[in-house]
């Protein structure tokens, strides 16, 4: 019976040591995303964006190898690079200045940003092409690969699963693929969802599963059950784009960002 009494106290003991870790903030994650410094106009959509919650939720670790895939205007690396500029290390994909109009100025004031902005300081910026032409980084090189609001871009370019298998490529065995996407309801048609800007948490699953991923859990961290995905100008209608202009804003801005999938697979 002491024995047993010895066994059992070590298992209670053992259940509180890993839920008091699990329940542990980040501090250096927490003070990356309070920063005083990011663009005011990006910390304001925190509240839809939840980047504490979601970074969390992803695993990252102040010590990974990051890479970051279609940084766009960089309102995520402005958290992540902080984040890993002394331990770690942020690669981020972005268009060539050589395909020309959007993706050209897309491009150029990316690179203003890093030369111009100390929180981007350290990362390592890629020219990446969609579908890809090359590979993104070395393989089996990352921790952990992460995509905020892309897929619907890689899709309309039915370039989805190939964007997905470099992510495969670029991880090490074990490592994290995390993704957030405007989520379509279920059933939605391969056009609508082209047009709209809206992906179905199926699809994403389904495509992450044939590259070779396994789902290991889904959030609802960013989800917005106001966000019907029917408006006239797709996710474009909703905050911050307002592609509607003043036309119903005051609507539109009630209902606020869209609704999100928050995924994470494994290598």
């Amino acid at each position: 019976m002491k024995n047993f009494n010895k066994s059992w106290g070590q298992l209670l003991f053992g259940l509180f040591f890993v839920s008091f870790l699990v329940g542990q903030e980040d501090t250096s994650l927490k003070n990356a995303v309070n920063n005083s410094d990011r663009n005011i106009n990006y910390s304001a959509r925190d509240e839809y964006r939840n980047p504490y919650e979601t970074l969390s939720f992803f695993r990252i670790k102040p010590d990974m190898h990051v890479l970051e895939l279609a940084a766009g205007g960089g309102w995520y690396t402005e958290i992540l690079a902080p984040y890993l500029k002394n331990n770690g290390m942020l690669s981020v994909t972005h268009y060539s200045a050589e395909a020309g109009g959007y993706y050209k100025r897309s491009r150029e004031a990316y690179d203003k940003k890093v030369a111009t902005n100390p929180l981007f300081d350290g990362i390592e910026v890629i020219s990446a092409e969609v579908p890809p032409t090359k590979a993104y980084a070395e393989p089996q090189s990352k921790d952990l690969v992460l995509t905020f609001r892309n897929l619907h871009n890689w899709l309309g370019r039915d370039a989805m699963s190939e964007v997905m298998q470099e992510a495969y490529n670029v991880l090490k065995p074990g490592g994290l693929f995390g993704v957030v996407e405007h989520r379509a309801p279920e059933g939605s048609g391969l056009e609508f969802m082209k047009k709209s800007g809206y992906v179905s948490q199926s699809l994403a699953i389904e495509t992450a599963e044939s590259v070779g991923f396994k789902l290991v859990d889904a959030s609802e961290i960013n989800a917005n059950p106001k966000d019907t995905a029917d408006h006239p100008r797709g996710v474009w209608t909703l905050p911050p784009s307002f592609r509607l202009k003043d036309t119903d804003r005051e609507k539109y801005s009630a209902i606020g960002e869209s609704d999100r999938m928050t995924l994470l697979f494994k290598k």
